[in-house]
């Protein structure tokens, strides 16, 4: 039986990722900041840990309480919709800590029994906002771009011990709790010489039909574990999939 462990389980794609892989008959470790099991099926095969992505002794003890990795996906995340301008530098430092270094620093953790084993893939959350600019998403779409760079690099680094790096980017999801996470942590503070911007990013936002849903995102995360002819860039969701087709 393989194992994976997913990070950012308690709403949305990673709540929906470790409910498809217990249906496939995996072991899914499913960790989440304040851990909650009632949110998942009850399983023999489910463990839902504590994990901050952010703390080193939080990944640490998580590592060990979890055995043996055979696919390690780093979905947890945090938004920022605003223009640079009403960002604070502690919002882009947070941003970055979760979104690109605590992937980094699970990935590193992961690695040694990866390598040891010659075997393992790693699957890296990004977003469809790293394939064309878009207003008021430069903070947040930096923080998922360098991990799309680091996951290309990684992956020939990693090519030798026969761990594959893979990326999955999602587009935009209205029904997960991201958003509304994002607006509590930093709020809607946009100044005043961006509204006329802002106000026409959310009127398209109503206009959109197009948009990605978390069972989707749950389907890529399997191609991208279990496929071998998966590509290592994968976007996902309607919306992900119709703006890479345009490019």
């Amino acid at each position: 039986m393989k194992t994976i462990l997913i990070t950012g389980c308690s709403s949305g794609f990673g709540l929906e990722a470790a409910r498809y892989f217990l249906k496939q008959g995996w072991r899914v470790v499913a960790t989440m900041r304040t851990p909650d099991a009632d949110i998942l099926p009850a399983s023999p095969n489910l463990s839902v840990l504590q994990l901050d992505v952010t703390d080193a002794a939080s990944i640490e003890a998580a590592i060990a309480a979890a055995g043996p990795i055979d696919v390690l996906v780093n979905n947890a995340g945090i938004g920022l919709l605003n223009a640079l301008e009403g960002v604070s530098m502690a919002n882009v430092r947070e941003t970055f800590e979760t979104n690109t270094f605590g992937t980094m620093a699970m990935t590193q953790a992961v690695l040694p029994q990866m390598r040891e084993r010659r075997s393992g893939t790693i699957i890296n959350v990004t977003s469809s906002v790293t394939l064309k600019p878009l207003h008021l998403l430069s903070v947040y779409t930096a923080s998922k771009a360098a991990v799309n760079a680091f996951s290309s690099s990684l992956a020939l680094e990693l090519a030798p011990f026969n761990i594959k790096v893979r990326v999955i980017a999602p587009g935009r999801a209205p029904t997960t709790k991201f958003g509304e996470n994002a607006r509590a942590r930093v709020g809607f503070n946009i100044p005043d010489a961006y509204t006329a911007i802002a106000g026409e990013v959310f009127a398209n936002w109503q206009q959109d039909t197009l948009v990605t849903q978390s069972d989707e995102i749950a389907e890529a995360l399997w191609r991208a574990a279990t496929d071998p002819e998966c590509p290592d860039f994968l976007p996902a969701g309607a919306d992900a999939v119709a703006l890479a087709a345009q490019i």
